[in-house]
């Protein structure tokens, strides 16, 4: 039997709303996935270095503030430098379409808008985990 997926759950910036994250979180546990939320107001490097120490299979950034385009692609940095690219970087939360590319250029494996219901989180969560590529 395989084990769990980790995924670390973080809220960057001055994002202060986790609502949605929360049940995102709750989603993800009880679809049988290990997860470790650091809470609000998260920096980058601090999101990373949990990451690291955790030994997750993916990152969630839920992010509302609409500082996207800075801190995700900040984080995709911060993995290559951790040599963390194995680690699936999804992004969920109010995301403008026009966007998705970018964050998609920078190393984001999925964009997750906000209206999507948490079985398809789940879904997408796995997807994305099992096809990254192994270093």
């Amino acid at each position: 039997m395989a084990p769990p997926i980790r995924v670390l759950i973080a809220k960057v910036g001055l994002d202060g709303h986790d609502r949605g994250v929360k049940i995102v979180a709750r989603a993800l546990r009880d679809a049988g996935m290990d997860v470790v939320y650091t809470g609000l107001h998260r920096t980058p490097e601090e999101v990373v270095a949990a990451a690291v120490q955790e030994d997750v299979d993916a990152i969630g950034i839920s992010i509302l503030s609409g500082a996207h385009l800075t801190l995700v692609p900040r984080i995709a940095q911060l993995l290559r430098e951790h040599q963390a690219e194995d680690t699936v970087l999804v992004v969920g939360g109010v995301i403008p379409d026009e966007d998705v590319p970018a964050l998609r250029a920078c190393g984001v494996s999925d964009v997750v808008l906000q209206d999507t219901p948490p079985d398809e989180v789940v879904r997408r969560v796995r997807e994305a985990v099992a096809a990254r590529p192994r270093t």
